[in-house]
């Protein structure tokens, strides 16, 4: 691998005051939360309480160890296609140990609880037509996760079931396996636009990224898997299919327009071709409104049950303007964090291969800001973010290799954070 472009070596003199906002924004966030009690959460603005793991992160402290270890050499000289499916395999396995800090049954016992999708299967299963056709109607006799999304989400696990894998175990093993296979569309579509070197150093990012955290435990890494590989296809000019996914993002949650800021920022790229994208994007629009389902009445009937619950809607504006961007930087990690400026400067001028990776970071920050500024989103988006999340931790590829140093305090962030924090997910 060639020595460190321009764009890397421009890291050193920002690294120490990138480290340390990112410091601060998350100390200053998570003290003033505990310090002025404006939310029920424990660990405002975190939906989480504290607990403290010891022994229990061996089995995750000695994985990290070896793929540190192995990761940098290895995207350096294997090849591709096998680098891919390592990095994918790396990826699941590191979701795994760390959810299982805290037994085996924490792989499915989130999706075990009253608010979750799997709770409102049993609606679905006598009449899924009907089911779908009243499901504005019906809104307020669903769990809070099923009327708080469109149906596509408990559609999906229905599927899942209707072929003969029931249970909260079999849709826990399918969302770790969809949302680590994000590893390998990012890095697809990074290879595209920014050439296999950059590609090869951002994969052990990826599969280290403290959002891990939240693969084993959460339907948002399905949601990073849809638009992960509906822009990897955009990115490889396969416009139909790509517009059959992105499609579909947001029929799985109203959060996810603004995920759209990332394939905008691919289609500006690589100037795609627009009939079959179009079409490709209005076949699960149709499909939807065809089988009674009106995505804007949808929108108005969990706005109306939003705010009849109270709960997060009376949570301070202000404090999660700022709060939920502390949330970010752990899911990101502070390598990450000492990447931004020289991605920054990527992006101004324009630098080859960077300034593509750093624009797909970009477009991820513009689409959280949006949401975050809307006031919707106040805590508990340490899900939400997973879908952003996957597109910004790739500028960390912008570090000089071999990289164990970062890779070393990106593991070292989700260890503590899963030793020190219980989050529920």
């Amino acid at each position: 691998m060639r020595p460190a472009l321009p764009a890397a070596r421009a890291l050193r003199r920002p690294v120490p005051v990138a480290l340390l906002a990112w410091a601060l924004l998350v100390g200053v966030m998570f003290t003033l939360g505990q310090v002025t009690h404006q939310t029920e959460d424990a660990v405002a603005p975190m939906h989480a309480f504290v607990r403290l793991l010891t022994w229990q992160l061996l089995p995750a402290a000695a994985f990290a160890a070896v793929a540190i270890a192995v990761l940098p050499p290895l995207a350096r000289r294997l090849p591709w296609r096998r680098l891919l499916l390592l990095s994918w395999a790396v990826g699941a396995a590191w979701a795994v140990v760390l959810a299982v800090s805290e037994g085996w049954s924490a792989l499915h016992a989130p999706l075990d609880w009253p608010t979750e999708y799997p709770a409102g299967l049993a609606a679905v299963r006598a009449d899924p037509a009907g089911w779908l056709r009243t499901f504005t109607d019906r809104l307020n006799d669903y769990p809070t996760h099923v009327k708080g999304h469109p149906p596509l989400p408990t559609l999906t696990l229905w599927a899942l079931d209707a072929i003969g894998l029931p249970g909260t175990s079999w849709a826990a093993a399918f969302l770790i396996t969809t949302g680590s296979s994000s590893i390998i569309a990012i890095a697809l579509t990074v290879r595209t636009l920014a050439g296999e070197e950059t590609a090869r150093r951002a994969l052990p990012y990826l599969a280290l990224a403290p959002f891990a955290l939240f693969v084993a435990t959460s339907m948002d890494v399905f949601f990073l898997f849809v638009a992960a590989w509906g822009t990897a296809l955009l990115a490889h000019r396969r416009p139909l299919p790509a517009g059959l996914l992105l499609g579909a993002l947001p029929f799985l949650s109203y959060g996810l327009l603004p995920m759209f800021a990332v394939p905008a920022a691919v289609a500006l790229i690589i100037r795609p071709r627009w009939i079959p994208l179009l079409a490709g994007l209005a076949v699960v629009p149709v499909a939807f409104t065809l089988g009674g389902f009106w995505w804007p009445d949808g929108v108005l009937a969990t706005k109306e049950a939003y705010d009849a619950a109270g709960g997060s809607a009376r949570r301070p504006y202000w404090f999660f303007l700022f709060g939920n961007y502390a949330v970010l930087a752990l899911l990101t990690g502070p390598a990450v964090a000492a990447a931004l400026p020289a991605a920054a400067r990527a992006l101004r001028q324009r630098m080859p291969p960077y300034a593509p990776v750093a624009l797909l970071a970009a477009a991820a920050l513009l689409g959280t800001l949006a949401l975050d500024l809307s006031g919707v989103t106040k805590g508990e988006v340490e899900r939400i973010w997973v879908p952003f999340a996957g597109w910004i931790v790739p500028i960390a590829a912008l570090h000089r290799t071999p990289g164990r140093a970062w890779l070393g305090v990106q593991a070292a962030t989700a260890i503590a954070v899963q030793a020190l924090l219980h989050t529920g997910w």
